[in-house]
């Protein structure tokens, strides 16, 4: 079902190709805010994507921009909560991918985290269907070739395992933080890597029995969202990786 789908919308897939944030912005060429103009600008510039707000059950209720949707509330510390996912990478000898933020990066710059975490976004049409989790693994794609430089046509849709999702918030520095449900993709295969520096300052492929030492000797933090799966998740789900269909739980949401 799900490959019979994708067949259909691999015509309108097209256009994302080659994009750097997301064609719609580029073909509007919306004005960065003012108030932005401290940021690198295509990260500013980035801030003008429109999110999926959703409830608690994972509901989509609405959307609202990049901007709003980390924006800490300086009365309440509320972020607003919305759709994201994140991406374990691992190639063919089960390492995986992990890499460091760029300082460009206006969330948690100069982090480490796994191969990629972002958004489905509003105004890609694609990007919001929902069945199989289409929606998020069309985004995941279009994210890894921008981020990471992995040619679109080394990674389908239908490529990523979808394990499960995560309700997490983080207030970060005060000023903008995160709260999602984050959908959880799972990825093994030889990929080639062309990092775009304005996202990424660092790549590296890490062995699982380093990964306590490796993650002891980074540089710099992790991001709230790895550092919460890699505490509860990870490590059950990497020594599982030919077998990880046992820990597909599609109906929950893990609360952490």
């Amino acid at each position: 079902m799900l490959a019979s789908r994708l067949k259909l919308l691999l015509p309108r897939m097209s256009w994302l190709r080659g994009c750097s944030t997301t064609a719609v912005g580029q073909q509007q060429q919306r004005q960065v805010p003012t108030e932005f103009a401290v940021h690198d600008p295509l990260q500013a510039h980035a801030l003008k994507e429109q999110c999926i707000l959703v409830d608690a059950n994972d509901q989509a209720i609405g959307a609202a921009s990049k901007a709003d949707c980390h924006r800490v509330h300086p009365e309440t510390n509320d972020v607003k909560l919305h759709r994201a996912f994140s991406v374990f990478l691992f190639n063919s000898q089960g390492e995986m991918l992990v890499q460091k933020r760029s300082s460009h990066k206006i969330t948690f710059p100069n982090t480490y985290t796994n191969a990629c975490c972002s958004h489905p976004l509003y105004e890609i049409e694609q990007e919001r269907q929902e069945s199989n989790a289409l929606g998020i693994r069309v985004a995941a794609q279009r994210r890894l070739n921008y981020e990471l430089g992995i040619p679109t046509e080394e990674l389908q849709p239908q490529d990523f395992r979808y394990l499960t999702r995560i309700h997490y918030a983080d207030t970060g520095d005060g000023v903008w933080g995160e709260h999602e449900i984050d959908y959880i993709l799972f990825l093994q295969k030889d990929v080639t890597l062309r990092p775009n520096s304005n996202e990424v300052s660092e790549v590296r492929y890490l062995r699982r029995d380093k990964i306590d030492e490796a993650v002891a000797k980074f540089s710099a933090p992790l991001t709230p969202w790895f550092s919460l799966i890699l505490q509860h998740r990870l490590k059950l789900w990497w020594d599982n990786l030919h077998q990880l269909e046992q820990f597909e739980d599609l109906s929950n949401i893990q609360r952490f």
